[in-house]
């Protein structure tokens, strides 16, 4: 967030001061270290995760704007020993979405987005933390994340034809597979238009950064927003 997207890190900082939350920005800390994991080389990766540990082991909670990042706290730091320290840092790191619901018990936030928007549920925040049902599963759908937005005031909240699609990018899936990975974006911008959504919105920076480029390509009229923009938003 820091290097590519500061706008919603301040977003995430400003909306939970709003709900009266004493943010700490711990200036050690570095990635988690998933993208080392994710390409074949995760031992070289548990350094990053004992200094996570290391950087966050003093706080009640650790609260990110994004969900893979988060779902690999909590599923992939296994290669490191188990301690009492892991456990409890692993199992108080909390998405934001996630944190705002099922912590705070979805509070009003205030915030104005007088906007159709269409919700990208990202890979790992639907499949991984669970913060929504599945359209291959028989339950009721729910997703926290819509939810959550449907407390703004002013909002629309379009619905699409496949709900839950991946957006194609997967990290170095990206890279390796660009023609797949692109196709797939298309497709899921497709739905959107298809439905007149103004605003994409997501949990996960790193799909909205892929759509984004996809979208400005293509210049294709429509806009990307991290949610923690929307949830802050007050016009």
């Amino acid at each position: 967030m820091d290097q590519f997207y500061p706008q919603v890190a301040v977003a995430t900082l400003e909306l939970l001061e709003k709900l009266g939350i004493d943010v700490y920005y711990p200036p050690e800390q570095t990635c988690c270290g998933q993208p080392m994991a994710n390409t074949g080389f995760e031992e070289y990766s548990k350094d990053t995760y004992k200094l996570f540990l290391k950087n966050f082991k003093d706080y009640d909670y650790v609260v990110s704007p994004s969900g893979s990042c988060v779902y690999h706290v909590r599923n992939h730091f296994d290669i490191i020993p188990q301690d009492y320290l892991a456990r409890q840092v692993r199992s108080k790191t909390y998405e934001l979405c996630d944190f705002i619901f099922n912590i705070l018990g979805n509070p009003e936030l205030g915030a104005i987005y007088p906007k159709k928007v269409g919700v990208h549920h990202s890979c790992h925040g639907l499949r991984g933390l669970r913060l929504g049902t599945c359209t291959e599963l028989s339950d009721m759908p729910r997703s926290i994340v819509e939810e959550i937005l449907q407390k703004v005031k002013g909002i629309e909240l379009a619905s699409t034809t496949r709900r839950d699609e991946c957006c194609g990018f997967g990290g170095t899936f990206a890279v390796l597979e660009q023609a797949i990975s692109v196709k797939m974006g298309k497709d899921r911008i497709n739905d959107f238009l298809d439905h007149d959504v103004e605003v994409i919105t997501s949990t996960d920076m790193s799909c909205l950064m892929h759509l984004e480029g996809i979208i400005r390509r293509n210049k294709l009229p429509i806009a990307i927003k991290h949610i923690a923009e929307i949830l802050n938003s007050s016009c």
